[in-house]
């Protein structure tokens, strides 16, 4: 009961240091956890995880940024019922700046909308690159950036995941769903990027979830000799469904529903876990963006 007691006396201290946080302008940079959510096909609940994870995040009381990374078929902000003015084309064309494409939504987060259409960052001429990068600067002090990369395995994807710190990939317990995400897995270990997880989509129970979380853990382990870790794992919940149709946040619509009770606890997990990222290097936008854009460009 102690230790329960002093867990909550903790949550409500971050909660609180949320809504008091000063001007990023005024404190000096953070170290962000950059952590890209990805899956090997399109439709298993990865837009979701990151558009809800985001938020529960957030209500732990950290400052958390968006990002949109699905540059053909851009759809974050359809998730969260909004109609951004500005997106990340408009960034890479040079039109406007990062700050001005930044969107506070009303559940709590900040975002960057997807640039739809465009695929290409690989085109990127040196005077675009530079200027994006120096741009970043203006991002400063979150503590997580989640990125919502595209379905499948391309070249901007894997330069995405190679920009963060961690990836989590998302499956469900459909055989074509875990055979891709396998299939995502390997393509990741080839590029020699090591810190991957996983959270198993719509279970039925948790019986079910552990099933398939220990086979894609052992046929990784014994195929590739990586060792993946199982994150958790979120309910097949009709509550979910109803929340996409209203363009709502489930976290938001249906906060009791057993899905948003599974993205809480992963909140909670990702929250009190530090990346093995952390020691090498200090994180933030600019050092994202400019990482991705070196990988990007072989």
């Amino acid at each position: 009961m102690t230790d329960q007691a002093e867990g909550l006396r903790k949550l409500a201290e971050e909660m609180n240091s949320k809504v008091n946080r000063p001007d990023p302008g005024s404190v000096p940079p953070v170290r962000t956890r950059i952590i890209a959510i990805a899956s090997g096909k399109g439709g298993v609940g990865k837009s979701n995880l990151s558009v809800n994870l985001s938020i529960a995040l957030s209500d732990l009381g950290r400052k958390v940024l968006l990002l949109d990374a699905d540059l053909g078929l851009a759809n974050i902000n359809v998730l969260l019922g909004v109609i951004p003015k500005y997106n990340l084309f408009h960034v890479i064309k040079g039109e406007r700046k990062i700050s001005e494409v930044i969107l506070r939504v009303p559940q709590g987060i900040d975002i960057i909308a997807g640039a739809s259409g465009f695929t290409e960052l690989a085109n990127l001429n040196s005077e675009y690159r530079k200027r994006i990068i120096k741009d970043l600067n203006s991002i400063q002090n979150y503590d997580y950036i989640i990125v919502d990369t595209a379905a499948g395995v391309s070249h901007n994807v894997l330069s995405f995941i190679q920009a963060s710190d961690e990836v989590i990939i998302i499956t469900t317990p459909e055989p074509t769903s875990i055979t891709d995400a396998y299939g995502i897995i390997k393509a990741i270990v080839n590029e020699n990027f090591k810190d991957i997880r996983i959270v198993i989509n719509r279970i039925g129970n948790i019986i079910e979830g552990k099933k398939v979380s220990d086979k894609i853990i052992r046929i990784s382990q014994q195929f590739l000799n990586i060792a993946i870790t199982n994150l958790g794992y979120m309910f097949d919940d009709e509550a979910l469904v109803r929340a996409v149709k209203s363009q709502e946040a489930v976290l938001r619509s249906s906060p009791a529903s057993k899905v948003s009770r599974s993205i809480v606890n992963l909140a909670q997990i990702v929250d009190n876990r530090v990346s093995a990222a952390a020691p090498e290097r200090e994180r933030n936008a600019r050092s994202f963006f400019d990482l991705f854009l070196k990988k990007n460009k072989r």
